[in-house]
């Protein structure tokens, strides 16, 4: 994914109102200025580089699709199109969800698989991202949104706050709490080796 690109052609206020007017360059640099955070913000919400990938095109067809009835805050794009992602990402785990229900209902075939040393790693990266995640899904809902859009997803305080409606102290009090929370329910995964939380 590329870089995220500075502001240099206005805002995204301003390039939403011209992509409104049917301006395709100023869609394609509202795209290039947040596909690559849009794209992280979709894997770390649910460990999957393909689903992400998924997620990240389906996000930027609902603002192509919207994008005239839609009104920015703060100037900025990416928290509605966090929200976006982030409503994508929650029916993609449901849609998996009744997927692996019906999985369970079939006969299982043991399959014995060779892994390389390579993907040793990736697949312990994958194992702390879902531990991460699963942890974050036991949070009460607040402090749940909060975390996906300032911890995972990057957003401001003052950006999440614009989101959920509410003050920016409340955000910062809830991610606090997340915080202390996700402490506790991943002290004994081996996850908090590298301090995240």
């Amino acid at each position: 994914m590329p870089a995220e690109r500075p502001d240099s052609l206005g805002g995204d206020q301003e390039l939403w109102a011209l992509a409104a007017g049917g301006d395709v360059a100023a869609f394609g640099e509202l795209f290039d200025r947040h596909v690559a955070g849009v794209w992280n913000y979709a894997y770390r919400l649910t460990g999957s580089w393909a689903t992400a990938e998924d997620l990240a095109s389906l996000t930027f067809l609902t603002a192509w699709r919207r994008v005239g009835e839609v009104t920015l805050v703060n100037d900025s794009a990416r928290p509605w199109l966090y929200t976006v992602t982030a409503n994508l990402a929650r029916r993609e785990q449901r849609r998996l969800g009744r997927f692996a229900a019906v999985l369970t209902r079939l006969p299982r075939n043991p399959v014995v698989r060779d892994h390389a040393e390579d993907v040793a790693g990736q697949v312990d990266a994958d194992r702390r991202l879902k531990a991460v995640l699963d942890a974050v899904a036991k949070l009460p809902r607040a402090e749940r949104r909060a975390v996906e859009l300032c911890l995972l997803g990057g957003l401001s305080n003052g950006e999440a706050a614009a989101v959920l409606g509410i003050a920016e102290p409340s955000v910062r009090a809830r991610i606090s709490r997340a915080r202390t929370r996700l402490r506790e329910l991943l002290r004994d995964t081996g996850v908090l080796a590298g301090g995240d939380f």
